[in-house]
């Protein structure tokens, strides 16, 4: 029997598979094989049915990686008016403010390469901010793991870390201000459900310094303009993803122009039935 809403974790110590408040060990072979699986929910529901659930084992007492194999991390910009509003301002004196407002109204959306492998971490990794930037925030976002032939496999969560002042300067630079070592994080694991996750959740952010809040923000998935079918379609279009990949769906929280990160702060991206995600920033 089939149960949606398992989660999957890769961890230092193996792979976990989490129903409900059981948590199982399980043997699988590689990453890459097993999520690439068309009956992947399946399978796993018949390997924990036939397993004993870890007795005093809980998630925290595991290291967590980050749940990517050899997949590619590709991101969706301008999917909500925040976001837009945001995007204009950055490069308005680039000549670019009219770019972010064409995209967001556009039939096409925006896709950019995000991340190859090496450069994600995971839950407890430290995400970076690039040496040149003056300007640094963190973009937290749904993110949707996709396999070959272009079915959602289930949902993770995603830090697009971005310099918003390189993307200002010009936005031909969107590259250098969105990929670079340790730009992405993902996790803590994959929930995996191929329908869609309920409109009215919630993406909440938070992040401290010095043990203190410095910056909450929240916005529900309903806030998203494009949906998630329409943007796995055209990232599919002419082009192929032997292992599957992730896609970030992009962000409506953005912190205001004056705030910029710092080297020790945590980040903390929360998504109902997905988890938290917490970072620090080294």
């Amino acid at each position: 029997m089939t149960r949606d809403g398992l989660k999957l974790y890769r961890t230092e110590e193996g792979m976990l598979v989490e129903d409900g408040n059981s948590l199982f060990k399980i043997e699988a072979g590689s990453w890459d094989a097993l999520i690439t699986r068309d009956d992947l929910s399946s399978y796993l529901s018949g390997l924990i049915a036939s397993a004993r659930p870890l007795v005093n084992k809980n998630l925290p007492d595991f290291r967590l990686k980050p749940p990517i194999g050899s997949q590619e991390v590709w991101a969706a910009g301008v999917t909500y008016f925040r976001s837009r509003d945001a995007r204009m301002e950055e490069s308005k004196t680039a000549g670019g403010g009219d770019f972010y407002d064409r995209v967001y109204n556009a039939e096409r959306p925006e896709l950019f390469f995000k991340s190859a492998p090496h450069r994600v971490v995971g839950h407890g990794g430290k995400v970076a901010i690039r040496k040149d930037a003056r300007w640094s925030v963190p973009e937290p976002e749904l993110a949707v793991l996709v396999n070959p032939v272009g079915r959602v496999v289930g949902y993770t969560i995603g830090n697009d870390m971005s310099s918003r002042d390189i993307e200002g300067e010009n936005p031909l630079y969107l590259p250098q201000a969105k990929v670079y070592d340790r730009s992405c994080a993902l996790g803590p694991g994959i929930l995996l459900t191929a329908g869609p996750l309920p409109r009215s959740n919630e993406i909440r952010m938070e992040i401290h310094r010095d043990g203190r809040r410095v910056f909450e923000g929240a916005t529900p998935l309903s806030s998203m303009k494009r949906d998630v079918k329409t943007l796995v379609e055209y990232l599919y279009r002419d082009n192929s993803f032997p292992s599957g990949c992730f896609l970030l769906t992009g962000t409506g929280i953005v912190p205001p122009e004056s705030f910029t990160l710092q080297h020790g702060d945590e980040v903390r991206i929360t998504i109902d039935a997905i988890g938290t995600l917490v970072n620090a920033v080294g």
